[in-house]
């Protein structure tokens, strides 16, 4: 933590006490803690979907309450309502039109499949008009900062963004942390959990508020930072004792140490431009992901 506030572009002095307190204060804190509320709230949410779903590729993207935040935040640029406050409002509103669908569409049926499948199509149809809105943007400008913030950072994010971030991921690992002990139960197959007192919908109220908080929050105020979520609960699982209950605060902790070091690497790269946040984590989760995937056929072989 302290390393990530004085690394950057330009390294903070501390002997030069008056510039060094304004930056870290405007400016260097207020990004190191939101960078480790998103990573915390992704960490905590990728190990609940894993958890629900048994699949270790599973990540909260899944839901499509990623994909339905960076819709509402891509409809706000579109309209050129972008301020301070509106792009993330139109954010989580996007989270919760895509938390009310999923609710709406796999809440009849307490079906894990169904539940996956609806959280997919939803997500894949938030990716379809997210990309009509690129497509059919009012001007160039418009298209360059629609592919900007989708692209997630923490650049020039401040305190707004934080007291944004915060008590919603928060609220939103609370619920992850009452779905714990059914998640726990699921471990067993859905017929031996029910018989241990897992009740389906009340499982999927309590995961579909809590990544909506947590991923909604996220993508809100930084854009789309993906494979947090998948990466994280591999690393701190053999850690563990593996039940999903408790992984949910190691993997909570190593995703925000995860974007901290992710965006302090960010800073300090000797790039005309600062790299995005979201691009830095693709290139280091897609190979872990393809990894992943070898290690699992060496195991099926």
């Amino acid at each position: 933590m302290p390393l990530s506030l004085i690394a950057g572009r330009v390294w903070l002095d501390p002997s030069n006490t008056r510039n060094a307190a304004a930056i870290l204060a405007g400016l260097r804190l207020p990004r190191a803690v939101l960078g480790l509320t998103i990573g915390a709230g992704l960490g905590a949410s990728g190990a609940a979907m894993q958890g629900y779903l048994r699949n270790p590729l599973a990540d909260p993207g899944l839901f499509g309450i990623a994909p339905g935040a960076a819709l509402g935040a891509v409809a706000s640029l579109w309209l050129g309502m972008a301020s301070a406050w509106l792009l993330p409002l139109f954010a989580l509103l996007g989270a919760a039109g895509a938390m009310a669908l999923l609710a709406l569409i796999a809440g009849r049926s307490s079906g894990i499949a169904l539940f996956t499948l609806a959280g997919m199509m939803i997500a894949s149809l938030a990716g379809a008009l997210t990309s009509l809105a690129i497509s059919l943007a009012p001007n160039a400008f418009a298209m360059s900062e629609i592919v900007t913030w989708l692209m997630g950072a923490l650049t020039d994010r401040s305190w707004r963004e934080v007291w944004i971030a915060v008590p919603l991921t928060l609220a939103g690992i609370g619920c992850l942390a009452m779905a714990a002990r059914d998640l726990d139960a699921l471990v067993l197959g859905e017929s031996a959990a029910r018989s241990l007192g897992m009740q389906s919908r009340r499982l999927q109220a309590w995961l579909i508020a809590g990544v909506g908080l947590t991923v909604g929050s996220g993508v809100a105020v930084a854009g789309i930072v993906g494979f947090v979520g998948l990466i994280v609960p591999h690393l701190v699982r053999p850690l563990t004792d593996r039940r999903p209950s408790s992984l949910l605060v190691p993997s909570a902790l190593a995703g925000a140490l995860l974007v901290l070091v992710a965006d302090s690497l960010c800073r300090v790269l000797p790039l005309v431009t600062e790299l995005r946040l979201g691009i830095a984590l693709s290139l280091v989760g897609a190979p872990f992901f393809l990894w992943l995937l070898l290690r699992m056929r060496r195991g099926l072989a």
